[in-house]
């Protein structure tokens, strides 16, 4: 018991790291990944019961993002072998029949994501083209290989020209968010901050949990958090639990401060019926306010910021999807017997991506919606519950147990997995 005493003072009396340029970096790309074309469609879908649900789900979605990720960073950076990831972790604590199981819904949770985008980006250039630019559609097939081989090729290039890119397009990316939200305020109705509109405990409750689900997913970075987990590890050896922390928290605020200012502004901006429409006609929010005033400024603003949003998240999702794969063969490959060889590995992932993603952009299905939402309770099972999990049974996580946040993390990932069900089958 000394020797445990001992061990943990010294832990925390170590000097925390200092902050660099690097761990900025992180915060923006972790930003990215989190901020992707769901984020245009937030404030319709978190809005449209009015102003008070909304700042309910604002207090809930800060430590709601920041705790789950923090768990999952980690669980991955628990492993006793430095470098693995979160598919080998999850085979280390839980064994080889858990590991490819938990592995096949990983990638299948974040797979359909990444076809969504190339899908998202496609429509998006397209659209831009000829509706701002006034030129004649290329053909969907060209268009779309030449965006995703872009979007590809800095994947291919590596993790530090990934990370420069993303920093390059978050600025931006951020900049347009506040401006937008500062240029709307002028447009505010205040009238559903008054209290006469709070609606009753009932629905103001069944009005959260419904949301719950979009909030997290408008938020959700976990695709990424393995990835960053092992970049700290190999950064910062036995600090990087501290470092990955403080960056998660950073981003965290991030998110919650330019979005949610985003968010308020779009919903104060419109009624209810505006959003209602806006829903039906399965518009993103920059669309809808662009034909509602007419604004040229708004409507070139309003592709550009959906670009940048779906390749800044591309990239984030990309690396989930990969590692899913990628442990998914060499899980496959040890079980035959045969030798794992991590290059070829990497080289099918590649051509697999490709082939796949600008199948589905070409052909344009309506059915991803229905696929991404079928992919949400495994994400927050992933991301909510099997950290929480892994604190009471894996040995190098109960130093976490006891903590408050635990039950909080727990009980959000029951109350967003079961308001997907529901939606999903009523």
């Amino acid at each position: 018991m000394q020797t445990k005493t001992a061990s943990v003072s010294s832990a925390s009396a170590a000097p925390k790291s200092r902050w660099s340029a690097q761990d900025t970096t992180w915060v923006l790309s972790l930003f990215g990944t989190a901020v992707g074309a769901g984020i245009l469609f937030l404030p319709i879908n978190a809005g449209m019961n009015g102003f008070w649900p909304l700042l309910a789900m604002t207090l809930l979605i800060g430590p709601m993002t920041y705790l789950a990720h923090r768990g999952l960073a980690r669980f991955v950076l628990s492993s006793a072998k430095p470098g693995s990831d979160i598919t080998e972790v999850v085979e280390e604590h839980f064994g080889a029949s858990a590991g490819k199981l938990i592995t096949l819904l990983y990638f299948f949770a974040i797979y359909p994501i990444v076809l969504i985008y190339g899908v998202g980006i496609t429509n998006t250039v397209d659209s831009f083209m000829v509706n701002q630019l006034g030129m004649a559609s290329m053909p969907r097939a060209l268009l779309s290989i030449i965006l995703i081989l872009g979007m590809m090729s800095v994947m291919i290039a590596g993790e530090k020209l990934m990370l420069k890119v993303t920093q390059f397009l978050v600025y931006p990316l951020v900049g347009i968010l506040l401006f937008m939200s500062v240029y709307l305020i002028p447009e505010w109705n205040l009238a559903s901050v008054s209290l006469d509109t709070l609606p009753s405990w009932g629905d103001f409750a069944v009005t959260l949990w419904i949301t719950i689900p979009v909030l997290v997913f408008s938020f959700n970075h976990s695709p990424i958090i393995s990835a960053f987990s092992q970049a700290q590890a190999r950064e910062h050896g036995e600090q990087a639990e501290e470092k990955a922390s403080r960056i998660l928290a950073r981003s965290a605020m991030m998110l919650l401060g330019f979005v949610m200012f985003f968010v308020f502004s779009c919903v104060l901006s419109l009624s209810p019926q505006d959003l209602a429409q806006a829903k039906a006609e399965n518009l993103a929010i920059l669309s809808y306010l662009a034909n509602k005033h007419d604004s040229p400024f708004i409507s070139y603003l309003g592709p550009v910021v959906a670009f940048v949003a779906i390749v800044s998240s591309f990239f984030g999702h990309y690396l989930g999807a990969r590692e899913g794969l990628n442990g998914l063969v060499s899980k496959q490959l040890k079980s035959a017997g045969k030798q794992v060889n991590e290059k070829n590995i990497d080289k099918f992932t590649v051509v697999f991506m490709i082939a796949t993603i600008w199948l589905v952009a070409t052909v344009n299905p309506s059915i991803l919606g229905m696929i991404e939402t079928l992919g949400g309770p495994i994400i927050a099972t992933i991301l909510f519950l099997m950290p929480m999990y892994a604190v009471h049974k894996v040995p190098a996580m109960q130093k976490y147990k006891g903590a408050v946040s635990n039950v909080f993390v727990t009980l959000m990932g029951l109350i967003a997995i079961s308001a997907i069900l529901y939606g999903l089958f009523f």
